[in-house]
């Protein structure tokens, strides 16, 4: 959420960030809401001042043994009339907060402008993998390695969902335990995050009101189940004041998540690329914000660690400003170069949500010898998202003969050496 101050003072700023993103949204309404909500503050302040010298009186009376009745009926009147006033700033406060949620935030300076195609390549890193045989794609190898059945989890489930069996569930656990080592070690805490949460905590994280078509409700117990741990991440230090010292916290979050795809009727339908569940393990930090700039390059740079141990080529993306989710006020994509679709499709992002979620989760910090507080910035990445890093594994390092050949990296954290048909175990 915005900062209502930054619109009031800097309407141009925020006006041409909408502009920059080809959001229409108007600044007028929220504008008038402010100056009415304002005015009903000074309206209070007035009511609650008179109340206050009118209650004076009244005691200066009663020690000079006065009768204390008209001045008593006076304040009772004035509680009534306050109280209305004080019910109407609660109804202002809430439009006005109802149409600051709906704003997405400030663009940086440094994000190319235009849509999905103006987004800009920063880099290419490793070499793009050739072969001398016909490429097979993930769900041909998957399948024929007995390793992805999505035939039996459409029958159990329904369509875009996959059981990952033998050899690629151990794949799955050993990717997890190397994106816990590896971020370990450059300051992450593990955690395992609820993945049910309570709507404060999409509304929180901006993931409400402009993704609540692509979330899972569970309607008896209204809890919602979320499409990336960023959200329960992100919720761990809602309201409360954190330590200006103790920052960056860093956490790497373990979890299943889960997504409708509303909308994505055609388009990646094949194999496991876009499903309705999928495990992750997400990076999340709380910075302060002359730090979030420097945070978010670091945290790119774990992912690109990761990918480069793995032994994929991939270019890093710099996302343009019409294609910037709401929270975002800069995002980098990762993407990986997949040879059956001779292309390259996203495999991890990483975005500084500066105070945008902070200031809706209420979670500022405190520098030492400050009594005000400021809003910490946020960051997320994705570590690892298990289905789109198998199939970038499984189509990188096929082999002639059917086999994928699994990094080296990962043979510590119980992967196989190599994948070879017959290897998986799977029900008759």
């Amino acid at each position: 959420m915005l900062d209502i101050r930054l619109i009031r003072d800097h309407p141009e700023l925020v006006e041409r960030s909408l502009a920059r993103r080809q959001d229409e949204a108007s600044l007028e309404s929220i504008i008038a809401a402010d100056e009415a909500r304002r005015e009903l503050v000074q309206r209070v302040d007035e009511l609650r001042a008179e109340r206050n010298e009118a209650s004076r009186r009244i005691g200066e009376a009663k020690r000079r043994g006065d009768d204390a009745e008209e001045q008593m009926q006076a304040v009772r009147e004035l509680g009534e009339t306050l109280a209305a006033a004080e019910h109407e700033l609660r109804e202002a406060d809430a439009r006005l907060e109802a149409q600051l949620v709906q704003l997405p935030n400030i663009v940086a300076d440094d994000v190319p402008d235009g849509g999905e195609e103006a987004s800009a390549e920063l880099r290419s890193v490793g070499q793009q993998p050739t072969f001398d045989f016909d490429v097979r794609d993930h769900l041909d190898l998957g399948t024929s390695l007995g390793i992805i059945d999505m035939e039996r989890a459409a029958r159990t489930s329904g369509s875009r969902f996959a059981y990952l069996l033998g050899d690629a569930a151990r794949l799955q656990y050993a990717l997890v335990q190397l994106a816990l080592d590896r971020l370990g070690s450059r300051g992450f805490i593990p955690v395992v995050p609820p993945v049910l949460v309570r709507e404060e905590a999409m509304w929180g994280t901006g993931f409400f009101p402009t993704d609540r078509n692509q979330i899972y409700r569970t309607e008896l117990d209204e809890l919602y189940l979320v499409g990336t741990s960023e959200v329960p991440l992100a919720a761990l230090h809602m309201e409360e004041i954190l330590d200006a010292d103790e920052l960056p916290l860093r956490y790497a979050g373990v979890s299943s998540c889960f997504r409708r795809e509303a909308g994505a009727a055609g388009k990646d339908t094949r194999g496991i690329f876009r499903v309705h569940q999928f495990d992750k393990v997400e990076m999340f930090s709380f910075t302060r914000p002359e730090d979030s700039a420097d945070e978010h390059e670091f945290m790119v740079s774990c992912e690109e660690q990761l990918l480069g141990e793995l032994g994929l080529h991939y270019r890093v993306i710099n996302i343009a400003a019409g294609d910037l989710g709401a929270s975002a006020a800069k995002k980098y994509d990762l993407e990986a170069w997949l040879p059956s679709q001779e292309r390259y499709r996203e495999l991890t992002s990483c975005s500084n949500c500066t105070d945008y979620q902070a200031r809706r989760l209420r979670a500022p910090m405190r520098r030492a010898g400050e009594k005000q507080t400021e809003f910490v910035h946020t960051l997320n990445g994705t570590a690892i998202a298990i289905g789109r890093m198998l199939i970038a594994l499984l189509e990188t390092h096929q082999q002639a003969d059917g086999s994928v050949a699994v990094p080296e990296c990962l043979h510590a954290f119980g992967a196989p050496t190599v994948l070879a048909p017959g290897a998986a175990v799977t029900a008759g």
